[in-house]
């Protein structure tokens, strides 16, 4: 990697994507303080991170390797509150929020092996959700889902990120989902690796499966960073932005 400098402001909601083997898992995990950058720094609020923050959650791709089988939902969910000086009715009352966030307040007395892989992503959001983060990470958290499931998860992300003002940084190899869930986009290079573009999504703040993927502004968008990623796997630069930039952005 060469200069990955970028800013993430508090309460944005931004997608990571770039060519496969470009190092977007890597990158994430020194965000999240799980390793250490061998150049550079990684800033929280302006401060130098060492180690994971308390303030910051992650959710993975692999589901069914981040769950306990033998636990069930509702305790896995709880796990990490027991590091919290919290008492007995907070945690529940956490743990019942999240479920509740995610709809699968009727599973909490089940296994994780007893849902389905969707609902099983969806009790790992929720485990993420009761930490009460300020900073969430998402890893391409539904890349093993079908494609119903996937976007309902994408709609769920959008939803709580509205609900709850995190600040969200989501890493996907998908440019569709990239589009529609992003408020930017930030396009990274083929190693080693640069921030190509940082791309701003102009779409509305209110988005849906059936209207926002067939709006001429999404076909555009997604055809830029498509291009973009492409011109990245051959090492050539795209000759300036294909898609008009707002006033006032350079």
């Amino acid at each position: 990697m060469r200069d990955l400098t970028f800013t993430v402001e508090a309460g944005e909601l931004v997608c990571l994507v770039g060519p496969s083997g470009c190092g977007k898992t890597t990158l994430l995990k020194c965000v999240a303080g799980l390793l250490n950058p061998t150049a550079g720094e990684v800033l929280l609020e302006g401060r130098p991170m060492s180690g994971p923050p308390p303030g910051m959650a992650v959710v993975f791709q692999e589901y069914g390797r981040s769950l306990f089988p033998w636990m069930r939902v509702r305790d896995n969910v709880e796990l990490p509150l027991r590091q919290k000086r919290l008492t007995r009715a907070r945690r529940r009352e956490l743990v019942d929020d999240a479920l509740a966030s995610v709809g699968l307040s009727d599973a909490a007395g089940a296994y994780p092996w007893q849902l389905s892989g969707g609902m099983q992503q969806r009790v790992a959001i929720a485990r993420a959700l009761a930490y009460e983060p300020d900073v969430l990470l998402m890893d391409e958290p539904f890349a093993a889902v079908d494609a119903q499931t996937r976007a309902d998860l994408e709609d769920l992300v959008r939803r709580l990120w509205r609900e709850r003002g995190m600040t969200i940084l989501f890493v996907t190899h998908d440019i569709d989902e990239a589009v529609y869930l992003g408020e930017r986009v930030l396009v990274l290079s083929a190693s080693p690796t640069v921030v190509q573009e940082q791309l701003k999504v102009d779409l509305p703040a209110e988005r849906d499966q059936l209207h926002t993927r067939v709006a001429p502004r999404f076909a555009e968008l997604r055809t830029h960073v498509y291009e973009q990623i492409q011109a990245a796997k051959r090492g050539v630069p795209v000759d300036g932005p294909r898609v008009p930039l707002d006033k006032g952005e350079s």
